[in-house]
Order: structure tokens, then sequence, then C-alpha cells
């Protein structure tokens, strides 16, 4: 789950753990407490966690309680993960009093790698934990039944499952990956939805430049055939994703040139490409602006792009 998973958290839970949502009284606010996480954990010879989510919910019955939400996305098993939840929990609760549930999802490829305990016994003292576990190649015999169910989590799980089964295989993946998108438009979900999960999907399932392309091309298509407004879906994921590979870029390059100057010509040759993708050929004077425009400029029009109908609407608005 990435930063807007706030909006998505109940579904996930739903979908992974259906009898811990049903106990969570989903009227009162959920709270991600990453922060407060981070100062908690930071030991690091207990190993690199792609995803850790720490929230505060109320329960149905009393009260509220903290619930920790440990999400493992990588390719293969961690002998240390039952004792790093156990630590991790006990010094959640030693900071906070409160009880903590320690949840685990696996989308690593060993097939018999399944841990839901920790702990030792020492002289007749027993210490432990036992945590709910949910193992992403339990679904891989389920792939219809997961793309025609509506939780959008289904949809997570299938590209995992699909990720694996096209390793080596890009021409394989290209028609899962486009079957996945297609999938995200027949839900008549909102654009913001579209995008979290597209991100989610393009992160698991790359594929080489050309394939890619030909995907987004197709993408583009389908959102101007059911008549999108103003910038699409698809789109808009391009330009967020392409900013933040623009500011990569750019600061790369500066290295060598000057952290500004190379800042600026990454964010103006993404914009320039962006523009161009929107509006058609630029002239001349617009890629002169664009050269000669300062970072906060190109980063102010690069957001206009999303609203806007016209070229001049992006830079007056700027």
């Amino acid at each position: 789950m990435e930063r807007r998973d706030h909006a998505l958290f109940p579904e996930f839970m739903a979908f992974y753990f259906p009898s811990a949502h049903a106990e969570i009284d989903w009227q009162q606010a959920h709270v991600f407490l990453d922060q407060e996480l981070a100062q908690i954990v930071q030991d690091a010879e207990l190993g690199k966690r792609l995803v850790d989510r720490l929230v505060q919910v109320s329960t149905r019955e009393a009260g509220e309680q903290w619930v920790y939400i440990h999400v493992e996305v990588q390719g293969q098993h961690d002998a240390n993960f039952p004792e790093r939840l156990f630590t991790y929990n006990y010094r959640l609760y030693d900071r906070y009093r409160r009880p903590v549930a320690s949840l685990a999802v696996l989308a690593d490829e060993g097939e018999n790698w399944k841990p839901t305990h920790f702990g030792y016994q020492l002289f007749g003292c027993e210490v432990g934990i036992r945590f709910p576990t949910v193992k992403i190649l339990d679904y891989a015999d389920q792939a219809e039944a997961l793309l025609a169910d509506p939780n959008p989590f289904a949809l997570v799980t299938a590209a995992h499952l699909f990720t694996r089964e096209t390793k080596g295989d890009p021409e394989q993946r290209y028609r899962a990956k486009w079957r996945l998108a297609k999938l995200l438009y027949e839900r008549n979900w909102d654009k913001q939805r579209i995008i979290d999960l597209f991100s989610v999907i393009d992160w698991l399932m790359r594929l080489p430049t050309e394939l890619e392309k030909r995907l987004m091309d197709e993408v583009y298509t389908l959102e101007r055939n059911v008549t999108m407004p103003y910038v699409t879906s698809a789109e808009r994921f391009g330009i967020e994703k392409g900013l933040q590979q623009g500011l990569q870029q750019g600061l790369q390059q500066g290295l060598q040139q000057g952290e500004q100057q190379g800042m600026q010509k990454g964010e103006a040759t993404l914009l320039q490409s962006q523009l161009a993708r929107r509006f058609g050929t630029l002239s001349d004077a617009v890629r002169a602006r664009l050269a000669n425009a300062t970072v906060e400029q190109l980063e102010s029009w690069a957001l206009n792009i999303l609203d806007a109908k016209s070229l001049d609407e992006v830079f007056d608005q700027g």
C-alpha cells in the first residue's frame, strides 16, 4: 500500500483479514501512525521492510486499540521474520500500553514457508506471539475468482500472481497487465482509485520499454473511448510517474552539472514530452520558454496540465 492507502485500508483488511475487519468499527476514524512507528522500530539488524504500517482503530465492542499491519512484499522468505514481528509487537505495547495485533502478508515464492508464531520457554516461563499470516501463493488457483472480485486488493493479488507466472515472458506479461488495466475501468472506479491501483500494478508488472509504450497507448485509447473528461487517469498517472522520474533524472545530472541545473533540465524535458502528448507539436517559442523556466515554474505548469483544456491555460495559470 502506498501513501494514499488510508482510503484503501478498510478494503485491504476486508480482503486479507475479514475476521479482523468485522471486529473494527469503521464508522470511527482510523489513523495512520507511520512516523511514530519509524521512531519505535529503528534497528538496522531487524532487516529491510518495504511496507510497514501502524494504524489506530476502534473496535466494535469497546474502546480503541492499536493495530500494527506488516505487509511484506518481497520475492524471498526471511528466516528472521517471526522474531521481527515479535520484537515490533512488544516494543509497540511497551510504548502505548494498548493491545497490538500484528498481521502479515507474504509475497515470497516459498510454498512451504508460512510462519505463524515465535516464542521460547525457559524454566517454566513461556513468551511468544501467534499472528495471522496471508500467503499470496495460496490464491494461485483462484485467478478467475480474483478477477471477478470487486475488492481492489483482489486485483493487486492477481497482479502478484501474474508477475510470477509471466517471469521471462514479456508478451504474456503484457497481455496479463492489459487485462488488469481494462478491469480497472470496467469497475467504474473514480480517477484517483484507478491511478493508485494502476501504480501498484505497474510497479509489480514491469515491461520492456516498447511493450510499456504499447500498453500506455492502449490505455489512452480506452479512456478516450469512455469519454473521461479533461486529463485521463492514465495521463494523470503518467504525469505523476514522470514527474518523479524527471526529478530523479535531474538529480543524477545535478551531480555533474550542478543540482539546480540538473533538476531544471530533467523537469523541462519531461514537461515538454507531456505537453506534446497532450496538445500536439510544440512551437519553438514554447520549447524555449520551457528551457529557460525555473524549476518552480516547471513544477507549477506540470500541475496545471492536469486540468488545463488548452496549452495557453497551462501557462496562464502558472
